[in-house]
This record gives C-alpha cells, structure tokens and sequence, in this order.
C-alpha cells in the first residue's frame, strides 16, 4: 500500500559543523520536499562521526546534504566519510531511496566506483544552466525539466569518473557531472543544490566566504548575479511524490 505524504520518514544526513546552518539545510529539505520537520530525523557526522548503516532502518529514505566543512577527498581528516560510504552502499544494495546533493553526491560517487578530485580553477560558486543528457528525457524526476534551467551550485571538488552502474542526466559548461541515478535503483544524485535557491546561497556564501572567495568584490558580484531556480528546487518535491510515494 502506497504511503500518505505526511506517514513519510526520512533520514538527513548532516555535514554541517554550525547549528544556524544544519537547521537552515533542514528547512530547505521540508520546503521544498512539502514536508513537516519532524519528518526528518537529523545525524550529525560531525557529532556522531561513527555509525553504522543499519542507522537507515524504519526510514522511507536517506537524504544526504552538502558541506562547507569537509572533503571526501580527505577520509583522514573526516572519520565520517567511510560511515557515510558504507550507508550509501548498504542503502543501493537494499533499494532503499536515495536523494544525495553536493557532499552527498561526491561521497555517492566515491562509493560506488567513481572518483572525485579538487579543482579550484573550475570551482562553481553561484547560479548556473545545467544542460540534460538523452537519459534525461525518460528519467521519472527530469523527463519534463527544460533543457538550460538553472541551479544553485558551489563546489570546488567535481567528479572525474562516474560509476559503472550511473545514468548521467545533467551537466554544466564547467562540471561534467552534475546529476545522475542508478539504474533499476531509487537512488539520485546531485552536484548542485536543488534545496537550495537564491537567497539561501545569498546567506551561506556571506556566512563562508573566508572558505571560498578571495575578496569582497566577488562576493559581490557573485550575490548581484543569483537568480531564481524553481525548476531545480521542485526535484525534491518530484522525489518523494515520483519515488517515496509511488513504492
């Protein structure tokens, strides 16, 4: 029996090492998605940086959000990628959906085959046109999504290589990889931010900046250039009715 909208579990992921912003991500994971907070259960990595993947039992579905705190390129330095790579694994190998942007889509990608590099001269920090691949026009979340729509992205690590069983949907004129899924699988994931848009970027990167830009003055024209994305915002809303709610 399909479940209600408001019977729905999640689990958030969480890599964020300040409060303010773990509750700001958690908003943007209820807004857009047309959820109610206590939906969502939050792990903090930074706070529980060892656990196991049976943590995703009794949920409906993992969501793993981004990170100005940590790189998957640097296990060592973050105990909690390995955990974070080994829920992913356990979460494909049971079928249990999957919604996973920028961290989450690079630990995805590191997981389950790919490779993930740091590339600062293409790093992207703004609003940017993400083109579709053929895949796209018969996947369940983007087979009615036009062509150019524009996301929020800022990243400076991208992946390289994608997994043996990735379906690539979109990229952008900098990064080659920007969403994919796994085939016959409810798993997703995304380089740029679909849970966040224009005045949530606006907010954090002011907040980051000392971690991203070198002046003022990009700042600047980085905030002066944002624009609208509602197109990509309305994938997490497309997830849970086209993937949780159609199980």
């Amino acid at each position: 029996m399909a479940k209600h909208r408001s019977d729905l579990k999640i689990l958030l992921l969480q890599i964020r090492n300040d409060a303010i912003t773990r509750l700001e991500e958690l908003d943007e994971f209820v807004r857009y998605g047309r959820l109610e907070a206590h939906q969502f259960s939050v792990l903090d990595v930074f706070a529980t940086p060892d656990f196991s993947p049976t943590q995703i039992e009794g949920y409906d579905a993992l969501f793993i959000g981004g990170s100005s705190d940590a790189s998957v390129t640097q296990p060592e330095l973050y105990p909690f990628v390995e955990p974070t790579k080994k829920l992913i694994i356990h979460c494909l190998n049971e079928s249990i959906p999957v919604f996973a942007s920028c961290f989450g889509f690079q630990a995805a990608i590191e997981a389950l085959g790919g490779s993930i590099i740091v590339d600062k001269p293409n790093m992207e920090m703004g609003t940017y046109p993400l083109w579709l691949t053929e895949n796209a026009a018969s996947d369940l979340l983007f087979h009615d999504v036009p062509n150019g729509f524009l996301a929020i992205s800022g990243h400076k690590e991208r992946a390289v290589s994608m997994p043996k069983d990735a379906i690539l949907l979109a990229y952008s004129d900098l990064c080659p990889y920007h969403a994919f899924k796994i085939a016959n699988k409810p798993f997703y994931g995304f380089q740029f931010h679909p849970e966040v848009d224009a005045k949530d970027l606006a907010v954090r990167i002011s907040r980051y900046q000392d971690r991203y830009l070198d002046d003022r003055d990009l700042l600047d024209r980085i905030l002066n250039s944002l624009q609208d994305t509602p197109i990509a915002n309305q994938l997490i809303e497309k997830f849970v009715d086209r993937i949780l709610l159609a199980q």
